[in-house]
């Protein structure tokens, strides 16, 4: 595949105001997105385009910018503000865009930020339109450009939060009633500050909310999905039924029991396809996707169920390209990332935490008691800065520690390693049954990768 200069394994991500994450490159976007719609519709001369964004603080900036390209050569854009990433697939959607972007870093810091970008399905563009993308961004000679009443326009879509919790609260059983029920919901600071909490509370539940005061740099700091520890403490303190951790974006989960333990997200796959399952709307046979990272006892779990399990690249989108072309339901990541393809076209995390009360309501289970039926193995995970990601094979040592790992893990175990599509980093991660064995096989792994890159 042609090597990529812009987009990662999510769209664009950096620094914000640093290459790539700057306007100049925003603007020329706005203008690639643009002219690619007009050619893919037959030159239809106003194509319409969906801008949503979190709550950090560069995302006037990029907002701005993305959308005088977008208006520059024709287009036209309305912003829907701040909303959750599957609020503006939805919304893409239902409003019959011809494209959606999101402006967003998810789970980063507040000076990252990012672009994600939408068909006018909902779904994330595939590899190689985000490489016509780049042609385009890169040699920006190559889109005429657009005069005098040909220049787009643009406006603000009102109460389009109102449409999303519509939407999301439609996806749960009617019978399911959240009334009487405590919920700590931790929105961190970001896109689903308002959504989330409105959801449950219409739904009856009483919302104990976190992170709902934006500032523009406190979004992901010490609260969301990457810092659940508050949310847990709260649960407890307040005797809550659960907690709901979610991120930047609001596109995954953290799900916390009333004890404040977290429920992995290889466990609420587990769940959430026995729900399914149940519900008649799996059967035995369908297949539920997960990733290279996806834990071997979900796999394990799910074959005693009668489902199939597929792996694929990690990212979101790669689950959803597999789910879309083998027509399956369910699939998502041990990050929280979690599909459900009946209901939206990318993680929602928002939905997941309905499906998790859902789930306690139709089995009359409390989500610890339904998680203890999905074992799952022991992993280890470690990061490690590079400032290049070389090939396996143009590191000699760490392929010959990889080889010989992998040989003594046998079919106990497994050794994944990957790099980050987002950030510079190299990852590497563990599996096996022995808690003692994997840490010491990542430990010997991570000190040959170090030796490589020194």
């Amino acid at each position: 595949m042609t090597e990529r200069k812009l987009f990662g394994t999510d769209g664009i991500r950096g620094k914000a105001n640093i290459y790539p994450m700057v306007p100049e490159i925003a603007t020329a976007l706005g203008r690639a997105v643009t002219f690619y719609f007009q050619k893919k519709n037959k030159n239809k001369k106003t194509p319409l385009i969906i801008v949503g964004k979190d709550t950090r603080l560069s995302c006037y900036m990029i907002e701005q910018a993305f959308s005088a390209g977008v208006l520059s050569q024709g287009g036209r854009v309305i912003f829907t503000g701040p909303l959750p990433t599957p609020g503006v697939a939805f919304v893409t959607t239902s409003m019959r865009a011809d494209a959606g972007v999101m402006i967003s870093a998810s789970h980063n810091d507040y000076d990252d930020n990012g672009i994600k970008l939408f068909d006018a399905h909902g779904f994330k563009l595939p590899d190689e339109v985000e490489l016509e993308l780049e042609e385009l961004v890169l040699n920006p000679k190559l889109i005429p450009p657009k005069v005098g009443a040909e220049i787009g326009r643009a406006k603000r879509l009102e109460g389009v939060e109102g449409r999303y919790v519509v939407h999301v609260k439609s996806a749960i059983d009617e019978e399911c009633d959240l009334t009487g029920m405590r919920v700590v919901v931790d929105c961190a600071n970001g896109a689903s500050y308002k959504v989330a909490p409105l959801v449950m509370s219409e739904l009856g539940a009483e919302v104990f909310p976190l992170g709902v005061n934006p500032n523009g740099q406190n979004i992901n700091l010490n609260c969301g999905s990457l810092h659940p520890t508050l949310a847990s403490q709260e649960v407890v303190k307040l005797r809550a039924d659960m907690g709901f951790c979610l991120d930047g974006d609001a596109d995954r989960i953290q799900v916390i029991d009333k004890d404040g333990g977290l429920i992995k997200g290889d466990k609420l796959i587990g769940i959430f396809a026995r729900l399914l399952l149940e519900q008649g709307k799996l059967q035995k046979g369908d297949t539920v996707v997960g990733t290279i990272m996806s834990n071997l006892g979900l796999e394990n779990y799910l074959k005693k169920l009668g489902l199939k399990f597929h792996r694929t690249a990690v990212g979101d989108r790669y689950i959803m390209e597999y789910m879309r072309s083998e027509n399956a339901l369910l699939g998502g990541e041990p990050s929280g990332h979690i599909i459900f393809l009946e209901h939206a076209t990318t993680g929602d995390g928002t939905l997941a935490a309905l499906k998790s009360i859902e789930a306690t309501y139709f089995f009359k289970k409390s989500i610890n008691e339904l998680s203890r039926d999905v074992e799952l193995y022991p992993q280890v995970l470690k990061n490690v800065s590079v400032s290049q990601k070389k090939k396996v094979e143009e590191m000699p040592t760490f392929a010959a520690e990889l080889k010989a790992c992998e040989k003594e893990l046998g079919e106990e175990g497994r050794v994944i390693f990957r790099y980050s599509g987002t950030e510079p980093l190299a990852r590497v991660m563990v599996e096996g049954r022995c808690e003692d064995k994997i840490n010491a096989v990542c430990d010997r792994l991570v000190s040959a990768l170090k030796k490589e890159i020194a």
